[in-house]
């Protein structure tokens, strides 16, 4: 007899025992001394921007507008596989339970994570508003009933197969999480509260009745089990090889004429390869897109001084090393070592690539703090980000990609 709640359990215990196998790898490595470095310096810099600021500050917007977006974001973690999509497809009516656990998880921990959010803000709502630290038990309670609310309204959403409809919710949603925040942390009347509540009640219950004859879209939940999972495995292949590891190949037409810039030159037929991959495969630039334009809110919202060399070299740091991977991404097919090209012009095609990424990140940052009028900084970060650059890609990524 089929027991779904068995079958759950043994999938996230599968999962899990996964998951430590390889953080095994990452976590014995020296990248936690440098996270309990990069975390201890960012702690002091962010206690001293503190003593800074006055209570004209903007504490209640820039909190509502960055915790709605961990709110908003729900992911529902199913630990569904490629094959369930047909060998389960006809006991669908009979896995609500396991969904239902695949929701209490999810919510246990992004309600976690929403702890460690509030937490880093409650500080500068204290400050700011001269309040006690007592409310933050009742923040947090406040958002973990709307984080409920946000992953029931997305699993309802995931029944849907137009994109559109997953985007104006997350936009929806979004709003509605940012003004209940809003609202929220100005310590509004509680009637305003109770009618957010109402809206999300509602919201709820029209999802739920106009899902109720749908039936589940397995290649769409798979395929986000699968990307989640591939995000994991790409920064575990820093370590160790991944057997699993799966690429993804995504057109970008509109990036063309950057890859033609490159000379058809044997010596850079890797050149090509690498901008190629960077642009089309798995998620380099998109990642590259967003630790960029996070690393530039946070260094435009946020001023101490030349502390703000220790977010340039953060994002530097983190855009480099999870680019790492981009040396190994064709390792496991033939052809590529059938080529009658020097290993020094892989090297060097790899360095070219990731110096001129970093460098343009440098820039970017520095641009940020010169909107900003902080010359003196603008300059620091612009050569403290040229350095770090020469010593990831020539020293730290030659030793990394050695062992």
């Amino acid at each position: 007899m089929f027991n779904a709640e068995k079958l759950w359990k043994e999938r996230a215990v599968r999962t899990i025992k996964e998951l430590s196998r390889y953080l095994r790898y990452i976590l014995n490595g020296h990248l936690v001394v440098v996270f309990l470095f990069l975390l201890g310096t960012a702690a002091y810099y962010y206690q001293e921007w503190l003593k800074t600021l006055t209570p004209d500050f903007p504490a209640v917007f820039l909190m509502a507008a960055i915790i709605a977006i961990f709110l908003t974001y729900s992911p529902i973690y199913t630990f569904l596989l490629e094959a369930d999509g047909i060998f389960l497809l006809p006991l669908e009516n009979k896995l609500s339970r396991y969904f239902k656990r695949s929701i209490i998880a999810s919510f246990i921990v992004q309600a976690y994570l929403l702890i460690i959010v509030l937490a880093v803000f409650m500080p500068m709502y204290v400050q700011v508003n001269k309040s006690q630290f007592q409310t933050f038990f009742y923040f947090l309670m406040m958002l973990v009933i709307v984080k409920s609310w946000n992953l029931a309204v997305r699993w309802h959403i995931q029944y849907y197969v137009e994109k559109n409809v997953h985007f104006i919710d997350s936009c929806i949603r979004y709003c509605i999480n940012a003004v209940f925040l809003f609202l929220l942390f100005s310590n509004a009347n509680n009637l305003f509260l109770v009618l957010i509540f109402a809206v999300m009640g509602i919201l709820y219950v029209y999802f739920r009745s106009q899902t109720k004859i749908k039936g589940l879209k397995w290649e769409y939940l798979i395929d986000l089990e699968e990307r989640r999972m591939t995000s994991f495995y790409r920064i575990a292949n820093l370590f160790t090889d991944v057997p699993k590891l799966k690429d993804r190949v995504k057109r970008r037409k509109w990036l063309d004429w950057m890859v033609n810039r490159v000379e058809f030159q044997h010596s850079k037929t890797f050149t090509h390869l690498y901008v190629r991959t960077f642009f089309r495969a798995g998620d380099y630039f998109g990642l590259f897109i967003r630790l960029t334009l996070i690393g530039a809110v946070g260094l435009y919202l946020i001023s101490f001084g030349f502390g703000q060399i220790v977010i340039v070299l953060l994002f530097l740091y983190l855009t480099g090393f999870q680019l790492l991977p981009l040396w190994n991404h064709h390792q496991k097919i033939l052809w590529v070592n059938l080529y009658p090209v020097k290993d020094e012009f892989k090297v060097k095609s790899f360095h070219r690539l990731l110096l001129m990424i970093l460098l343009i990140q440098s820039v970017v940052f520095s641009l940020i703090l010169l909107l900003k009028g902080e010359w003196a900084e603008a300059l620091a970060a612009l050569a403290a980000g040229i350095s770090f650059t020469y010593y990831f890609v020539f020293i730290y990524s030659k030793k990394r990609l050695q062992n």
